[in-house]
């Protein structure tokens, strides 16, 4: 039923009939909610995952600790790429302009699929020195070494299904995508027990597992947006997988700022690691694992977003913009109230959260006292991700990722450099509350007026008669 629904109400955007405000919200609901389980379908598996390694003890999740911030750059560069294929599927699909779809679909694939080579060579490349330089104690190095150097090998593997499932989403299909991310975590859940416990082969293990569980969910993801979706299958359709200069140049001028954003936001995780490593492992590893317990608590936004996103480039490309506003705000708003919802549940069960995570009574007494600080960000930090993916809907990407580059490096780690010597992790986690704080408010700025619908990538030319009507 609810399949047969969103496919009727996309088709009001896409035909550009009269859309009521109730059948807008019943649309970001419907494309909202498989996102929004599978991410917390990935939360749960994270917290097992996590939990996991946290029996092997600090220095083990330390280890981790240390380099995630660098995997989420190098996952940062693929996901830029993705995105610049896969605004130009939602806007072509909003104009009902599938062939063209579907030639964006094959040159995108190929096209991820070569940056992600170039983006394992490089962590294979640094995965030997690159602990040191983040400021790693001799005992936490070597199995961060490892770590990183199975996590690159693995790049192509996820940056191909991340571009089909991305693609597939920006088509309105959240089902499939959302499944495969659920499936991803399971199996990375289930290899990861095999590897880590029953093969001893702790740290290395996770990676390892993480890695096989990316590619069978990947293979899948391929064949299904290949032969299966209904809006871009190329079966009996002939077509080159050669990257053309016009789909690359329109996909650049998405992924161009998204790299920049993905330099400044994750250049600033990676400055914040080292300011926080000389605190000691038992911070590191809270540091790491209250990461993974915020989860719960904006995880769903994420799902919200992908949905915004869709939503956004569907509405653009068929030249509707009071419908694309509109959906800006619907989905917004939906991810301030459930987040603020679950930031309440998460300053009360702090303690319970991170003991799920760590055996470690220190870690798990310094990891609840920074969450309960940093339960106060949650309301704006639920705007600032739902309306980024409104943002990368409409082709928007420069002037949100200036406003990150101001908040990360001005707000966050000015304060942090300041705080984190005299209040240890907690000094951090205020700033980084602050931060993100901010960080809304500069969204609620950007989405207040129109500037950020005129970035449209491709799509109809014009708003239709019955558009500026509703207007």
């Amino acid at each position: 039923m609810a399949k047969g629904q969103k496919d009727i109400l996309l088709g009001l955007i896409r035909e550009g009939k009269r859309m009521s405000l109730g059948q807008q919200i019943q649309l970001a609901l419907i494309l909202s909610l498989p996102a929004i389980l599978a991410q917390t379908s990935s939360m749960l598996m994270q917290y097992i995952d996590t939990g996991m390694v946290g029996r092997l003890g600090a220095n083990p999740s330390a280890s981790i600790g240390l380099i995630s911030t660098s995997t989420w750059i190098l996952g940062g560069f693929t996901a830029g790429a993705c995105s610049g294929f896969s605004v130009q599927v939602a806007h072509l699909c909003g104009a009902k302009d599938f062939k063209a779809a579907r030639s964006v679909l094959r040159e995108g694939l190929s096209s991820v699929l070569i940056l992600s080579f170039f983006l394992a060579a490089i962590g294979i490349a640094l995965s030997g020195p690159l602990p040191g330089w983040l400021g790693g104690s001799p005992e936490i190095i070597s199995d961060a070494s490892k770590y990183f150097l199975i996590y690159s090998a693995f790049i192509p593997v996820g940056a191909v299904g991340w571009a089909a499932s991305a693609m597939l989403q920006a088509s309105g299909n959240m089902k499939v995508p959302s499944v495969m991310y659920t499936a991803m975590c399971v199996l990375d859940v289930i290899f990861n027990y095999i590897f880590i416990f029953k093969f001893g082969m702790g740290v290395a293990g996770a990676a390892l597992g993480t890695g096989l569980s990316e590619l069978l969910t990947s293979a899948f993801s391929v064949w299904y947006v290949l032969t299966q979706s209904k809006e871009l299958n190329i079966k009996g359709e002939k077509g080159s997988f050669r990257p053309r200069k016009k789909t690359v140049s329109n996909a650049w001028h998405i992924t161009a700022p998204m790299w920049l954003q993905n330099i400044i936001m994750r250049g600033a995780y990676v400055m914040s690691t080292i300011i926080v490593a000389p605190l000691g492992a038992i911070a590191i590893a809270a540091n790491a694992f209250a990461i993974t317990a915020e989860s719960f608590c904006y995880m769903p936004s994420y799902g919200i977003e992908e949905a915004s996103t869709t939503l956004i480039g569907q509405s653009l490309g068929a030249g509707r913009k009071s419908i694309a506003k509109r959906f800006s705000r619907i989905t917004m708003s939906m991810g301030a109230v459930i987040q603020t919802f679950l930031a309440v549940l998460m300053f009360i069960f702090a303690p319970q959260l991170m003991a799920l995570l760590s055996v470690d009574p220190d870690v798990v007494a310094l990891g609840a006292k920074v969450l309960r600080i940093e339960a106060f960000a949650e309301t704006m930090y639920a705007i600032s991700i739902v309306g980024y993916g409104c943002c990368v809907g409409a082709g928007d990407t420069l002037m949100p990722s200036l406003m990150n580059f101001f908040s990360m490096w001005f707000v966050r780690i000015g304060l942090a450099a300041i705080l984190t010597p005299k209040l240890g992790l907690q000094g951090y986690w205020i700033a980084m509350c602050v931060e993100l704080n901010v960080r809304g408010i500069l969204f609620l700025w950007r989405l207040r007026g129109e500037r950020w619908m005129k970035h449209r990538v491709t799509g109809k030319e014009e708003e239709n008669e019955l558009e500026l009507a509703e207007i």
